[in-house]
């Protein structure tokens, strides 16, 4: 990655230093197809024009480029020779004019790590498949411009592909003379320009939208796959959440959809969840579901859907300046998502959802030594790279339904509309939005975004009930902690409920208050009179964004009523609170482990059900003491196969228990099920065993030594394509053997030879928590490696090894001395690369309290 990292003082010289009037971008994809006998990577030929102006005559800037070859450059005419002026990542331009014309003819390479020209050649049937992904600066490695969000331009594609090939653009496109040519896009950023070619499967539909005025809007609409998943593709779902979200979204935001047809395609190999191209919205393949799924799927891929389409307005229409204030689009696009998600589709509950699932997210985030305000200090695109965290995605969005509760949503909504026409293909910065909100709201938005968007680090909120002598509330207060390293406590907008179990066994609320905490302590005063809780949920209905503590009559009410709680966003919220204690040390992991057995199979959401798996797993593999984790391994086991058989035959519950037993079979006995559920000599009533359960039966199988190669090689005839490949790859990679470990580390660290989404696969095969003694010789390897490995590999590859390959189940107090001894002597190493192993050290040295605190309940 070196020579790539643009930094934020050169992005804003050159802002302060040039405008871009427009670029014209020739691709020639034929290359794709046939064999490549050069001995070198794969390339296409880019031929880009850009004209642009320089506010200083005679001066010096570059142009971005990454690039094997430049064939040539010319500026305003000029011929430059690319050998002086190209060094693989910058093109040098001088002696500027007022006006400028650069011509850049280049052979830029097709990726396999997801970065810039993606190039995917489908197992089953040879096809080749291509797509872009640049977000946050890999454009440049398709087209030579000026790599940052602030040189907004109006683009012109045309693209010459192999016989048989449809090409996609951000415009509308059309095929003439064998070449397709787009119609020029409004102005917009690098990052979000979009080529998809190849033989995709293609089904249309259309959305209109008569406006208050008479006017109407007509919107071209298209979905698109791999033809080998056209049998699976239910793009009738995705259309009508996506005519959902346009009415949603029209109607609340008073700005028409600014970029003519809305295109949206699924991808193979994606790196991401999806890309908010306008017009062209990228999706990773894994949302066309092949097997059965729970609703939680289907309401996810909506959630994905609407948070792409959000960013048509935030992000896309109205850009940030730098990624500083990447938080303008992505926090606005993960809380519009929820927001559109319960307001226009058939997710009633995705509030649920997101206090369960996405502020998980962010209060671990948030609890790194990496934590960061929400309007970030970005110095580079490494560092932008790292930023698409939890914390710019869900606490910005928890921040956001928070400053909705403090402004209202009206006016809140008023502020969104005049943002979006006051700035209208500009791009901003915090100042403009606090402006406008400051405008509808009639508040100062200062000291809200001081404490909430300024600063960083998550308050924890705790009840204190003093019961009087007449056995009603005399007082009860909310009591808010912070950490030490981010000390400040901040102003919340929060309910307070108040919960009894009733005479039928239920705990419900009877009491409920909103107030204002602000300090280390504050009084509900409307509480004061009321019958004595059983539980008080501070922060009730999810308000604000906090960790919930409870008080010592609340915990031990939810020891033994947890599952009787009769709202399930309440019920929700205490799961999260408990699992967020189990992470801080505060209850010891067999307890939140011995909840989950006792509860979860009431647990009517099934979002929440297979959050608690996830949680319930990451309590044994890594808060529990080790001489419980058997035992605690074997228990999880027998309650998975308990609740499967208990479920309802054929239900989404069903699926998720028996998706849980696979991931937890330990014995002899729970191998025997697998294997005679895969064999049809068992049976589950109601249990469909479609393929993808398949591959999910067999990976604890061969990471248990269970199935062989032969076994897994015959599954894979059996599913020849690119996902069968996929899960064999993470099969084979997770065999209890020494030398399948050393293949694998070997095919990841010392080889580039994988794809992105094998690289993938074989780190989530070769790390396996039974398997914890085969590994520990990698702890050595892997600090040895790693720095070399982030020079030489993409930061995205780069990532996947650094987090992936951390020896996180070698979990001693060697293990921490190792990776302090690192970072001691690794002062110098990139950022971005010390922030990942200071990440993993923090993951490690909470789990090694969680593990210490576990054996006190021994």
């Amino acid at each position: 990655m070196p020579g790539e990292n643009l930094s934020r003082d050169e992005a804003r010289e050159r802002a302060a230093l040039i405008g871009v009037d427009g670029y014209e971008v020739s691709l020639d994809l034929r290359s794709a197809v046939g064999a490549d006998d050069t001995g070198g990577p794969r390339t296409f030929r880019s031929v880009t024009t850009v004209r642009f102006r320089c506010n200083e005559p005679g001066a010096s800037s570059f142009a971005d480029l990454i690039a094997p070859s430049v064939t040539s450059v010319s500026l305003n005419g000029r011929d430059l020779d690319p050998g002086e002026v190209f060094d693989g990542s910058r093109i040098t331009l001088e002696d500027l004019a007022a006006d400028n014309e650069l011509i850049v003819d280049a052979q830029c390479a097709y990726s396999r790590t997801g970065e810039g020209l993606h190039r995917f050649v489908d197992p089953e049937d040879g096809e080749v498949y291509l797509y872009t992904q640049y977000e946050p600066a890999d454009s440049r490695r398709v087209f030579a411009n000026f790599e940052q969000p602030d040189l907004k331009a109006p683009y012109r594609f045309e693209v010459r592909a192999p016989e048989g090939w449809t090409v996609w653009s951000n415009g509308t496109g059309e095929k003439a003379d064998g070449v397709w040519r787009f119609a020029e896009t409004k102005p917009i950023s690098t990052y979000i320009t979009c080529v998809v070619a190849g033989p995709y499967h293609y089904v249309t539909d259309s959305y209109s939208r008569t406006f208050a005025d008479g006017t109407t809007l007509e919107i071209p609409l298209g979905a698109l796959c791999r033809k080998g998943l056209a049998p699976h593709f239910d793009a009738e779902d995705v259309f009508l959440v996506t005519k959902q979200g346009l009415d949603f979204f029209h109607d609340r935001f008073d700005y028409p959809y600014p970029f003519g047809k809305y295109d949206q395609a699924f991808v193979p190999e994606y790196n991401l969840g999806a890309m908010e191209n306008p017009g062209l919205v990228t999706f990773r393949e894994e949302f066309i579901f092949r097997g059965k799924v729970t609703q939680a799927s289907y309401e996810g891929r909506a959630n994905v859907v609407l948070h792409e389409m959000a960013h048509m307005w935030f992000g896309d229409l109205v850009t940030m300046e730098w990624w500083d204030d990447l938080w303008l689009k992505e926090s606005f696009a993960d809380f519009m998502g929820a927001f559109s998600l319960v307001g226009a589709t058939r997710f009633e509950n995705g509030w649920i959802t997101f206090a369960n699932r996405r502020k998980a997210w962010a209060y671990r985030a948030d609890q790194l030594p990496s934590t960061h305000p929400v309007t970030a200090d970005i110095r580079d695109l490494q560092d932008a790279k790292l930023n698409f965290d939890g914390i710019t995605y869900a606490k910005g969005a928890s921040v956001l339904k928070q400053l909705v509760a403090y402004v209202g949503e009206d006016a809140f909504l008023e502020g969104a509309r005049r943002y979006f026409k006051r700035h209208a293909y500009g791009n901003t910065r915090l100042g403009d939005l606090l402006s406008v909100l400051e405008e509808t709201s009639g508040r100062d938005m200062s000291g809200w975004a001081r404490s909430w968007l300024q600063t960083a680090g998550v308050n924890s909120l705790t009840p204190q009930v003093l019961l009087g002598a007449d056995g009603r509330v005399e007082e009860l207060a909310v009591v808010q902690d912070a950490a030490e390293s981010h000390p400040e406590l901040r102003p919340h907008r929060v309910a307070v409920g108040l919960y009894r179990v009733t005479d039928a066994g239920a705990l419900e609320r009877y009491a409920r208050v909103e107030t204002d905490v602000e300090g280390a302590r504050t009084v509900v005063t409307d509480l004061a009179g009321a019958g004595a809780p059983d539980l008080v949920l501070v922060n009730d209905d999810d308000l604000t964004y906090c960790k919930i503590r409870f008080d010592e009559t609340s915990l031990a009410t939810l020891r033994e009523h947890l599952g009787s709680v009769t709202d399930p966003l309440a019920r929700a919220l205490c799961w999260s609170a408990l699992w967020n204690m189990t992470r801080d040390a505060l209850l010891p992991a067999r307890h939140f482990v011995d909840l989950v057995l006792r509860f979860a199979g009431r647990e009517s959401e099934i979002g929440v059900l297979q959050m608690l798996h996830a949680w319930a797993e990451s309590a044994l593999t890594h808060y529990a003491a080790a001489d419980w984790r058997e035992a605690g391994g074997r228990l999880l086991a027998e309650g998975a196969r308990r609740e499967l058989r208990q479920a309802e035959p054929g239900s989404e519950q069903q699926l998720a228990w028996a998706r849980f037993f696979a991931r937890t079979a330990t014995t002899e006995p729970d191998f025997e099920l697998l294997r005679g559920l895969l064999e049809g000599t068992a049976t589950v009533e109601g249990l469909d065993l479609d393929q993808e359960l398949r591959w999910v039966f067999l990976e604890p199988l061969a990471a248990h030594g269970a199935v062989d190669e032969k076994a897994l090689a015959e599954e894979l005839a059996r599913d020849d394509t690119a996902s069968g490949k996929r899960h064999q790859v993470r099969c084979l990679a997770a065999r209890p053997s020494e030398a399948v470990k050393a293949q694998a580390w070997a095919q990841v660290v010392e080889s580039d030879a994988l794809s992105n989404a094998m690289v993938e696969a074989t780190i989530a095969g070769f790390t396996q928590g039974s398997q914890r003694e085969l590994l520990a010789p990698y702890a050595d390897k892997y600090f040895a490696a790693i720095e070399r490995v982030w020079s030489e590999r993409s930061i995205q590859i780069g990532m996947h090894l650094v987090q992936g390959l951390f020896p996180s189940l070698q979990q001693s107090r060697a293990t921490l001395d190792a990776t302090d001894a690192w970072l001691d002597s690794h002062r110098e190493a990139a950022p971005a690369l010390r922030r990942l192993v200071l990440e993993a050290r923090d993951d490690l040295a909470r789990a090694l309290r969680g593990q210490a605190c576990d054996a006190t309940a021994g």
